[in-house]
């Protein structure tokens, strides 16, 4: 073998090996697998994340992305519960940073997430007062009275601002 051989064959060798050493960062790379789990006591409400079914509780399921996800249980027995619950993207998932865990890091990362709900138990109204209430109701409306929608206050903080409902010209809603 001659000397401009074995050059050559370094200067082939040189591409191979960073290719070679390429694939093996590619396939030793790990990823970020993120799970929330949502806990109910009692256990066994039906769990529904933003609109779909997930399971009962205990009950796990993977999500891509973070940010607020509107969780819904409901068991017989129980009424029903609706929890805005707010995930923050960790530090290694913030810009740039999120590019090294989810490519280059050379191993799996577990992002776990535990959403527990209290449940409270059905409060039956009596037929009476249920009864007085939609008489109640139905005299105001013979009136002309208008029964004001309840607000809802969700778990997260301050009320839902009420915003009058626009009419237009011929006095019905849009």
């Amino acid at each position: 073998m001659s000397v401009s051989s074995n050059s050559n064959f370094r200067n082939a060798a040189l591409p191979l090996a960073v290719c070679t050493l390429l694939v093996a960062c590619v396939m030793t790379s790990g990823c970020v697998r993120r799970r929330m789990t949502v806990r109910s006591n009692p256990s066994g409400a039906l769990v529904y994340v933003d609109e779909q079914k997930i399971g009962v509780t205990p009950v796990s399921t993977p999500f891509t992305y973070y940010g607020t996800r509107k969780i819904q249980l409901f068991k017989d027995g129980f009424e029903p519960q609706i929890v805005k619950q707010r995930f923050l993207p960790p530090w290694y998932e913030l810009p740039i940073l999120e590019f090294v865990s989810e490519n280059l890091w050379p191993a799996e990362i577990r992002d776990e997430r535990m959403v527990e709900v209290q449940l409270a138990p059905l409060q039956i109204v009596p037929n009476e007062q249920l009864i007085g209430r939609a008489d109640a109701l139905r005299s105001d409306s013979r009136v002309g009275h208008l029964t004001p929608m309840p607000t809802v206050v969700p778990t997260g903080g301050s009320a839902p601002t009420t915003q009058p409902l626009p009419y237009l010209g011929n006095g019905m809603p849009p």
